[in-house]
């Protein structure tokens, strides 16, 4: 009992602290020190008005958006899917040893690069005259839509009709921090919205007792640019991704410590939230609305992601299906818990599996041995993926993207001007491979084309942008007019680019 009287009586010394530090002039002098030049350069770069003060609300004013930022919205028009599945392959694959077919490449093995192939290009670590390499794999046109797919991913190619190809995806960034943020917030700098973000922003979610944005990593790191990949930038953090693990607790503190009742604990919350509610009536300041949220999801959580999360308890064929390893952090299980996620109403979930990067300067990190390996991981995964929504009726509401931040060069790496001890490729921005699946997908297709050697895109050229508007717009979006408003001007996840691509939608 004194342990849960302490508990109270530190909540009411914090609110008591609170209420001085807003009121006495010593608090107000020592802010304004560090806050005047805040103040001056907000006002020179069109921020809010500096000397606006925030209009005060009524308790009983708020909306069900002010209190649930995640309450569903309707979207600009009808949508074609409702959930997204972003499969990102952390570090960039080789799409010239898995989709991108290129005979002519081989018949080139061993020989010098053409100097007009190099002439004003950046490379991370390519110098001098590399020699190209031809592909590692064998490929053959597999299904109906007789689309290339190599020896390096046997499961995969039972499900290509169901998928559609962008084979000239481009960007300008040729390190993987930047570019996995241009490929995730559509900026290659910090500060703006991850896609997962913008969506639950745009939608809310489904399930009030889940998070709209799930985001689960594999390969035994997370990406280069950390989590700035899943934020929320300058939306609400309410609306950045959520990091659960497929090992051990889902979500760290998810159980209550002892002696903390269910109910001690939703009292403890409400007197919490009462106390917010209070301070974003005088200040309306919206990250007082997402930490009120905050709490509220994490009680509901408690309940709700045990179960969500427990993979235990499907079938053992369905575990079968995707190679799972029941305790372990894998990409099978993470496929798998992806559909359970979607399958409960979770709006977007974002699957990172880290390991991709194959310069060919260890074994892990070889074209012909490490990248057959990390398909071998996620080959089955996938496959099933797509099998198991398509079976449970879920394929046609649900979108599945996958790809890297960037592709990979015709080249063998030579650091230095020196052969790697394994084969290896470089970063290489422009052309690589991507694929979606799933609701308003042309099945079969394939969109764009690179050269004889793969190295540029000589047709169908898509950017980040391209795909981020078509992804909204399948979502129900007119990227052109989803914005949101900050510094003085709205801003989109598109920047003042992106034209959908019709050419694979169905």
């Amino acid at each position: 009992m004194k342990h849960h009287t302490d508990i109270v009586n530190r909540l009411l010394r914090e609110k008591l602290e609170r209420e001085t530090q807003a009121k006495t002039r010593r608090h107000f002098i020592k802010s304004c020190a560090q806050g005047m030049g805040g103040l001056a350069l907000s006002s020179i770069f069109m921020g809010c008005d500096p000397l606006q003060k925030p209009k005060a609300i009524a308790q009983n004013s708020f909306t069900e958006r002010d209190l649930n930022p995640l309450a569903t919205l309707a979207p600009h028009y009808g949508p074609k899917v409702k959930s997204v599945i972003y499969l990102h392959m952390a570090g960039a694959p080789s799409q010239l040893e898995m989709f991108d077919y290129k005979p002519q490449l081989q018949k080139y093995h061993g020989q010098d690069c053409p100097q007009s192939l190099l002439e004003g290009k950046k490379f991370a670590f390519i110098k001098g005259t590399p020699k190209l390499m031809g592909p590692q794999a064998e490929f053959k046109q597999e299904g109906e839509s007789g689309n290339w797919v190599s020896n390096f991913l046997p499961h995969f190619k039972k499900v290509v009709d169901e998928v559609a190809f962008l084979k000239a995806v481009h960007t300008d960034q040729f390190n993987h921090g930047p570019a996995q943020l241009f490929m995730h917030t559509g900026s290659p700098r910090l500060g703006r919205p991850s896609i997962g973000a913008w969506a639950t922003y745009g939608l809310g979610s489904e399930n009030q007792n889940l998070p709209g944005f799930v985001v689960l990593t594999s390969g035994g790191n997370t990406p280069d640019a950390g989590k700035s990949v899943w934020g929320s930038g300058f939306l609400p953090s309410v609306y950045q991704g959520v990091q659960c693990r497929s090992k051990g607790d889902p979500v760290l503190y998810i159980d209550d410590p002892d002696g903390i009742s269910r109910n001690l604990k939703k009292s403890t919350i409400d007197a919490i939230n009462k106390i917010n509610k209070e301070e974003y009536a005088k200040y309306a300041d919206p990250e007082i609305l997402a930490r009120i949220n905050q709490y509220e999801m994490a009680y509901r959580m408690q309940i709700a992601v045990p179960e969500v999360m427990n993979i235990n308890n499907e079938p053992e064929q369905i575990k079968q299906m995707y190679g799972v390893e029941p305790g372990k952090e894998s990409f099978a299980n993470n496929c798998l818990l992806a559909r359970k996620l979607v399958e409960d109403g979770v709006r977007f979930v974002q699957l990172f599996d880290w390991g991709w990067d194959t310069h060919g300067n260890v074994r892990e990190g070889s074209i012909d041995l490490g990248l057959r390996n990390k398909c071998r991981e996620i080959d089955r995964p996938m496959t099933a993926l797509i099998m198991d929504l398509k079976q449970r009726g879920l394929l046609e509401d649900t979108l599945i993207v996958w790809g890297g931040e960037f592709g990979r060069t015709p080249m063998q790496e030579n650091r230095g001007n020196k052969e790697m001890a394994y084969k290896g490729r470089d970063h290489h921005g422009d052309a690589f491979t991507m694929w979606m699946a799933g609701g308003g997908i042309k099945k079969g297709a394939s969109h764009g084309a690179t050269d004889d050697i793969g190295f540029s895109g000589i047709e169908g050229r898509v950017s980040v942008h391209d795909v981020h508007a078509t992804i909204l717009h399948l979502l129900g979006f007119n990227h052109e007019e989803f914005t949101f408003d900050f510094q003085g001007r709205p801003f989109r996840l598109t920047d003042v680019e992106g034209e959908i691509i019709k050419e694979i939608l169905a």
